[in-house]
């Protein structure tokens, strides 16, 4: 008999039929009557779906110590309408094997709620609960969607390097990458040879396939890049990880306003989207994580995103009568604070912020007229912050070797991406979008950590 999935069972109007289910037990309760009771889930929804075995079955008393909380079994026998409540089907066992046992007294996960930080210390186990499970499922739907809208559009999906020589952010906030003696590497005038090194200079962990997707956007007009990212930052915070993924498209004939006009087009499929397929794990988000989620996510949906220049965003700050920790100055930075007043309290809903000071922004960022100013947009979400940052790309040659000089980079390290400028220089536009921030304004979790698989932050790399 085929193995059939939880999902599709709950999902069945025909009962009597016989089936055959696969998953771990999430809870046994034993009857006077000679009964047993088990909850089963095998990842492929939230739901478990309950099982019920008679003592007298054939095998049963070898089994019984076997069949515990944690233990993986497959049960097959008679799908039928259940008299309980809480469930519409329930299977009557007609045979039982078990896969996996597990001791009941040591196994992690009881049946009580868990903390989020005891369960990042089991991050090997911490999938089989629902929250986690729940998490996973939209971080994956999310994903397909991903690839589903640019595929749409006519993108071409690009695989940047993980290793490279390149640090787009120029903040040196990188992972280096070597196959050199740490204990005595090799030296010329007391400085480390890396021409000795595997690849024959410096090489680090990428912290954007931005620039690469460059290349193949002023050759196949429209790319996108959707892979890890890495950031040797030592920041440990509930909104930074050392290992992210970003989706990063790049697009040829784009201005500031199609970049805009995409980024606005992307949020709002990628929510339409998880609200329409993953709605039994939007509930539990909504129920057990932060009650407003669906509210919030429904009026990004519904409204346009408003767009003011950075300058007004200013001024905005400046004529509230809120108490902001950091300062508001023309030319500082935004802090995370000052984005979701814009956005939560003054708007009410989604924002981009546009032509920023050219001294806060990245080289690559096109200047504007007033020589002030980048072509730079963020999107800001209410309860998150910025979501996606973007610009208009530099495609004049001396403007861009004149930005590079003046951010301390060598035009030498950067020889491919000026012939970009010199041999057929065009319109171009990009944004990148943090995934593992996405994932977490969707689940309403408060912690990126809890959101992707295995976190990896300054002093933790287990698992």
């Amino acid at each position: 008999m085929k193995r059939i999935k939880i999902k599709e069972l709950l999902n069945t109007t025909q009962g009597e039929k016989s089936v055959l289910v696969k998953g771990w037990v999430r809870t046994r309760r034993d009857s006077k009557g000679g009964f047993s009771f088990l909850e089963i889930n095998d990842g492929s929804c939230q739901a478990n779906i309950q099982v019920i075995i008679e003592h007298s079955l054939k095998d049963f008393s070898e089994l019984d110590k076997k069949i515990t909380t944690g233990s993986c079994i497959a049960v097959s026998g008679q799908l039928v309408a259940s008299e309980g409540k809480g469930q519409k089907m329930e299977i009557q066992v007609a045979e039982i094997e078990v896969y996996g046992s597990a001791d009941a007294e040591t196994y992690p996960l009881q049946k009580k709620r868990h903390s989020f930080e005891f369960l990042r210390e089991i991050a090997h186990l911490r999938p089989r609960t629902n929250t986690f499970g729940s998490v996973m499922r939209v971080r994956s739907r999310l994903a397909y969607a991903i690839h589903q809208f640019f595929n749409d559009r006519g993108f071409v999906y690009l695989n940047s390097p993980i290793i490279t020589t390149s640090d787009c952010e120029g903040a040196g906030e990188m992972f280096q990458v070597t196959t050199l003696d740490l204990v005595n590497p090799p030296k010329v005038e007391g400085n480390i040879d890396y021409t000795e090194d595997f690849f024959g200079e410096k090489t680090s962990l990428t912290v954007s396939g931005q620039l690469e997707g460059e290349i193949y956007a002023l050759a196949l007009s429209e790319i996108y890049t959707f892979g890890p990212t890495f950031r040797a930052e030592n920041s440990n915070t509930s909104r930074h990880l050392s290992e992210f993924w970003m989706v990063e498209p790049e697009m040829a004939f784009y201005d500031l306003d199609d970049d805009m006009d995409l980024a606005e087009e992307f949020i709002k499929y990628l929510l339409v989207d998880v609200l329409e397929n993953c709605s039994k794990d939007m509930e539990l988000f909504n129920q057990r994580i932060d009650k407003t989620i669906l509210e919030v996510m429904e009026n990004i949906v519904d409204n346009e995103f408003e767009r003011l220049t950075y300058t007004d965003a200013i001024s905005l700050l400046k004529k509230s009568k809120e108490k902001f920790t950091y300062p508001v100055e023309w030319g500082l930075a935004l802090q995370a604070e000052h984005e979701r007043h814009l956005s939560e309290k003054m708007f009410k809903k989604p924002i981009i912020v546009y032509n920023y000071p050219e001294k806060i922004k990245s080289f690559y960022m096109k200047l504007n007229e007033d020589g002030e100013t980048v072509r730079a947009m963020d999107v800001l979400l209410p309860k998150l912050g910025e979501i996606i940052g973007g610009s208009q790309r530099e495609d004049d040659y001396d403007i861009l070797l004149k930005r590079l000089k003046d951010n301390n980079l060598d035009p030498e390290e950067y020889w491919w991406y000026l012939d970009l400028r010199r041999f057929g220089s065009a319109p171009h536009s990009g944004f990148g979008l943090g995934f593992e921030r996405l994932v977490q304004f969707v689940t309403g979790m408060e912690n990126i950590r809890d959101v992707i698989p295995f976190p990896r932050t300054p002093k933790h790399a287990s698992f």
